[in-house]
């Protein structure tokens, strides 16, 4: 464990200095799903911190609502759905639909099943658990 941590060091020190040696007039981006495992003298070297959350389920009903717009038979579904999907991020709520989507085009349907849709949003949160 201890080796562990010195290789973080390295690593974080490495990365800071190639930061503040950086005189190109490139812009630096980074993205982290841990930023509480970050140090803080990251975020010093960055103008701006964005961070998204997860979306409310009123998000997730719309995101569902607007992917799925041609392709849901029962819009009363749309709230069943967003209630399994609450809790995961909006690319795993997209990501879901989008592959239902593919599915039922594959398969020469119009519509996507709700089923097909639940299960995959039932997937990406047992995905998330599993991490």
């Amino acid at each position: 464990m201890a080796n562990d941590v010195g290789e973080i060091r390295r690593i974080l020190n490495s990365f800071l200095l190639m930061i503040e040696q950086d005189e190109s007039s490139s812009v630096i981006m980074a993205a982290t799903n841990h930023p509480d495992i970050l140090d803080e003298a990251l975020f010093r070297r960055f103008d701006d911190v964005v961070q998204y959350h997860v979306p409310s389920a009123d998000e997730v009903k719309a995101l569902l609502r607007m992917r799925l717009a041609n392709y849901l038979k029962s819009p009363k579904a749309l709230a069943e759905l967003a209630e399994v999907a609450t809790g995961l991020s909006h690319a795993e709520v997209a990501s879901a639909v989008s592959d239902a989507i593919k599915e039922a085009v594959m398969h020469d349907q119009d519509t996507v099943a709700v089923d097909a849709v639940r299960s995959l949003l039932q997937e990406r949160r047992r995905l998330r658990l599993n991490r």
